[in-house]
């Protein structure tokens, strides 16, 4: 079975041009932006104000000045060969197919566990039914064509976000059983969902991580909430 079943499945459960990541900020000339969408600031100084990148740019003495709103330093991995590169940047280009839906994942499943908080267990079971087929008919075509990798990083992001791994979260809304067969089924596929997130023991969390940062940094993807929550612990 692929994975990307799984997953599919699994989301059901809780309810392709690509940037290349840059860890620079991009700034053009004040002159060259919408003259119309510039702002004065206290002193007087016309800036334009970078929504994404979060930023104010101005210019000074013919010179572009760019006032960060926050600067994060971030360590990237260290490469031990060419490959290690290439497996880096491959990895953030599927962090871009995959970060939509994991976000929309996580959000569907801090819903469903707001709303089962008051609920019996047999209302609780109708409930995760219910939006299982509610979410199948959302996402199916999207999931449809996820690779393995996707899949994993899936999963670990799911597992950042929420300190659980797949397995926890499948056994809080299924139960132990559906876990079980789960479980089962993602080693046939390789895929190990009681696996957890740990950047400093795993190479592939240590390059998400960093990606991560650097992408949040860079405002090509937007931190989920509660993002800053997760701490990396030696």
């Amino acid at each position: 079975m692929k994975f990307n079943k799984i997953i599919a499945l699994f989301l059901f459960f809780l309810g392709a041009s690509v940037f290349g990541q840059r860890d620079s900020v991009i700034a053009i000339p004040l002159s060259q932006y919408p003259q119309e969408l510039l702002k004065t600031d206290e002193f007087g100084k016309k800036y334009y104000y970078d929504e994404r990148q979060k930023m104010k740019v101005y210019e000074i003495n013919g010179e572009t000045v760019v006032v960060m709103d926050e600067l994060v330093l971030i360590n990237k991995p260290k490469f031990n060969n060419q490959l290690d590169r290439n497996y880096y940047l491959f990895l953030n280009k599927k962090l871009y197919r995959v970060y939509p839906l994991f976000v929309a994942a996580l959000q569907q499943y801090r819903d469903i566990q707001k709303d089962m908080t008051d609920l019996d267990s047999k209302s609780k079971r109708k409930y995760v039914k219910d939006r299982q087929n509610m979410l199948a008919d959302q996402y199916e075509k999207q999931l449809r064509d996820l690779t393995t990798t996707e899949g994993q990083i899936f999963a670990k992001l799911m597992n950042r976000a929420t300190g659980k791994n797949v397995y926890e979260i499948i056994k809080e809304l299924r139960g132990g059983w559906s876990a079980f067969w789960w479980n089962v089924k993602g080693k046939m596929a390789d895929i190990d969902i009681k696996d957890k997130y740990d950047p400093h023991a795993n190479r592939t969390d240590q390059y998400l991580e960093s990606l991560l940062q650097s992408n949040w940094n860079s405002g090509y993807l937007q931190p989920y909430p509660g993002a800053k929550d997760f701490k990396v612990y030696k």
